[in-house]
C-alpha cells in the first residue's frame, strides 16, 4: 500500500473513530491521522489473528472497515489508560 493510501485510510478511520467514541484526547487532524494509521495496523493484526483475514490492502471498503475497528480499539485503550481530568 502506498503512503498516500495509508494517509487516506488513516484519516478516514481516525475521523470516524473520533466521531464514534465520546470524549476528547486532544490533538486534531494529525492525532486523528495517527490514530487511524495505528488503528489500521492494529485492526489488520487483530483480524489476521482472530479471523484469518484482515489485511489493509488499499483504499477499499474492507480496508477502511478494518482500520476503523482497529482505531476504535485503540481509542478505547487510550481512554482506559489516560487519567480523567476535571471534577
Amino acid at each position: 500500500m502506498t503512503i498516500v493510501a495509508w494517509l487516506v485510510v488513516g484519516i478516514i478511520a481516525g475521523l470516524v473513530a473520533r466521531a464514534v467514541v465520546p470524549g476528547e484526547i486532544g490533538g486534531g487532524l494529525l492525532t486523528d491521522l495517527g490514530v487511524g494509521i495505528v488503528g489500521a495496523i492494529l485492526g489488520g493484526w487483530l483480524g489476521s489473528m482472530f479471523l484469518g483475514t484482515g489485511h489493509v490492502t488499499g483504499i477499499n471498503v474492507q480496508s477502511i472497515i478494518i482500520a476503523i475497528c482497529g482505531a476504535l480499539v485503540l481509542l478505547f485503550i487510550l481512554r482506559v489508560l489516560t487519567p480523567r481530568r476535571g471534577i
